[in-house]
């Protein structure tokens, strides 16, 4: 497995613009830590402080940053269908079958490249939280800062299987452009489908089969916060309450998605003549 991790990080690093994307996709993230700090003065009538309203208190802050980490993946994701279009425009993949990789090692590396970049991202979004948690966070017991870490877990997982759906399309249409516009194409789909089975039959029995489509099982993953941000200012309004734990279920069906977009990876790659 290190072996070929370290081949496939020689490919991304000799490549000035993976370099610049990869980069990019581990330094947007972090503009969470520039808006905990920004103060905004109101013409001089009171200054308001992101940090200081309480959406940086454990535990609630796992679920924040990683809801909005979460949503700059778009950059990485470029850089794992380069990775595939690459191989093809400069004819390495080829040379690599010459000398000796096989095609299971060929889609392995390029997974387990996926899952490297994703647990290194995780790591740093969880102890960036960490840190911006212990400075702001009007709780400090223990029991309390590591409820609800699960959302780093499901962080993890919903970019290894983001990122396995673009290895999936970079393989099938061989372009980086064309790979990414299959995941527009794919949103569309999902819609679509969605409001099919609305007209169908209903709204919630619609929402309850799209759970189970790949965008968005792995959007329902994570939240989004802004709900839950306001039920802590208005917890006595029960009509604005919802359900936004991460479930069993939900990693069960994006983990499935996952090996099911790997190993079509790797029968697409088997079948074609190169």
């Amino acid at each position: 497995m290190l072996r070929l991790i370290k081949l496939e990080l020689q490919k991304l690093l000799l490549n000035r613009a993976s370099k610049v994307l990869i980069f990019i996709s581990f330094i947007l993230p972090f503009t969470v830590l520039v808006l905990s700090s920004i103060k905004i003065n109101f013409f001089g009538f009171f200054t308001l402080e992101l940090g200081e309203l309480g959406i940086f208190n454990f535990p609630i802050i796992w679920h924040i940053t990683t809801f909005f980490a979460a949503q700059f993946k778009f950059f990485f994701a470029i850089v794992v269908v380069s990775m595939i279009g690459n191989e093809y425009s400069n004819k390495t993949i080829k040379q690599n079958l010459i000398d000796g990789l096989s095609k299971k090692e060929f889609i392995l590396s390029k997974f387990y490249t996926i899952v490297f970049f994703s647990l290194l991202a995780t790591v740093l979004i969880g102890v960036s939280s960490l840190l911006i948690g212990l400075y702001y966070s009007s709780y400090t017991e223990a029991a309390i800062i590591v409820r609800e870490t699960d959302f780093l877990l499901a962080y993890f997982v919903k970019l290894v299987g983001f990122f396995s759906l673009c290895l999936f399309f970079g393989m099938l249409v061989k372009r980086s452009a064309f790979a990414l516009g299959f995941l527009f194409v794919l949103f569309i789909l999902e819609n679509i489908i969605l409001g099919l089975i609305t007209w169908q039959f209903n709204y919630d029995i619609a929402e309850k089969i799209q759970n189970y489509f790949p965008l968005k099982s792995m959007y329902k993953l994570i939240d989004q916060p802004f709900q839950r941000i306001v039920m802590t200012k208005f917890p006595d309004k029960q009509e604005i309450a919802y359900d936004y734990a991460v479930h069993w279920h939900e990693f069960v069906i994006v983990i499935a998605w996952t090996a099911i977009f790997v190993f079509l990876s790797y029968r697409l790659l088997k079948k074609r003549d190169l």
